[in-house]
């Protein structure tokens, strides 16, 4: 591959040491306040999980469509209602399967953080078996820190576009990432920041690095106060401006500069914070419309547990409604029966053999589909 644009890893220039706070204190500022808002929006809805479901899977969709693996909202949700604990549903894609891998990779790791293990490179090697432990990854060493250089490429026309540190300095760098993470006296979200691009520029494993280091981004944003609960999510942002996301990074080890890729990262803070108010307003407006629409045609006090399923299963089974949404079986027929003759529900595929009908919830998938 031809290494003339390639980047080398910044040695002996983490953590900065000098940062310009006066070109970052307004983009600073604008994203502390968004992210703020959107903090107290989660706080204020009954149901957070109306929300924060759709926003778990756009983000596993997105980050893991950044690594070429493409799977859909409706893919997902179809495997929600499908399986039943087991890690791989019959005849489902290897993308899916990743991206299925990404959101739980994800959830254990919050799990982990909230019962008050700490951050470090043991928990980011359990978050990499995990997230590698099945498919096209599981020969790519998961668990295990590299042993060899690794690249980060331009594929297509085939350029090294960075060299990452080399292995025999990866335990020293990791140290100073983490030491930096707890202990660093730079603001939160500057902190954030500067600890998403080391960790990419460290590369520190073989494979799947641009998906956990995205996920350490929410995860040290909760740790630090940033947010009540670990849930903010980044790589819609990094996606739809890769090539910005990518050079701003190299620029760094480059120069020795941190305040443009700073800036960029404050700036995709408060994009994501005020697109998910925007996208909860949409969510809840719609929530409390359908609670008229399901009251009027299903005549029952039941009619908002019906409401509350499908939103948060926005592609079910009938089985599944009849199973976990709490209503009596007789009931529960009825009111599909019923939302599927007023369209508030969609037919994806009839029943068949042991196979119960697959329904979505449109008005909501519209909302969330990517």
């Amino acid at each position: 591959m031809d290494t003339s644009k390639a980047v080398q890893y910044h040695y002996d220039g983490f953590p900065p040491q000098q940062i310009d706070y006066e070109v970052l204190l307004n983009p600073l500022l604008r994203a502390a306040d968004a992210l703020a808002r959107y903090d107290q929006m989660l706080k204020g809805l009954h149901n957070s999980e109306l929300l924060l479901a759709p926003l778990r899977n756009q983000e596993a969709v997105f980050s893991s469509r950044m690594e070429g693996t493409i799977s859909t909202m409706d893919e997902i949700l179809q495997y929600d209602a499908d399986s039943i604990g087991e890690e791989y549903v019959p005849g489902m894609r290897s993308d899916v399967l990743e991206t299925i891998l990404y959101r739980r990779t994800l959830i254990t790791a919050q799990e982990e953080l909230q019962e008050g293990r700490p951050f470090s490179p043991h928990l980011i090697q359990r978050m990499h078996q995990q997230l590698l432990s099945i498919g096209r990854g599981a020969d790519k060493a998961p668990g295990q820190f590299k042993a060899e250089q690794n690249y980060l490429a331009d594929k297509p026309k085939q350029q090294i576009l960075f060299v990452p540190i080399a292995p025999e300095h990866l335990r020293g760098g990791l140290e100073r990432l983490f030491e930096y993470m707890n202990a660093d006296t730079h603001p939160p979200l500057l902190r954030a920041g500067v600890m998403h691009l080391e960790f990419e520029a460290l590369h520190p494993f073989k494979d799947g690095n641009g998906r956990i280091g995205r996920m350490l981004i929410t995860l040290h944003m909760w740790r630090m106060g940033l947010i009540s609960a670990p849930h903010f999510y980044m790589s819609g942002y990094f996606d739809e401006h890769k090539d910005e996301y990518i050079d701003t990074m190299r620029e760094v080890s480059r120069s020795g500069r941190w305040e443009a890729w700073c800036g960029f990262f404050f700036r995709a803070v408060e994009d994501r914070a005020l697109k998910n108010i925007a996208t909860a307003e949409r969510i809840k407006t719609l929530y409390e419309d359908m609670k008229v629409h399901f009251t009027d045609a299903l005549g029952s006090k039941r009619s908002v547990m019906a409401l509350d399923h499908v939103f948060t299963n926005p592609v079910f089974r009938s089985s599944q409604f009849l199973k976990k949404s709490g209503i009596p079986p007789a009931s529960a027929r009825r009111f599909i029966r019923v939302l599927a003759e007023r369209q508030l529900i969609k037919t994806l595929a009839p029943g068949s053999g042991r196979r119960a009908t697959l329904y979505s919830f449109e008005p909501l998938m519209k909302l969330v589909r990517i």
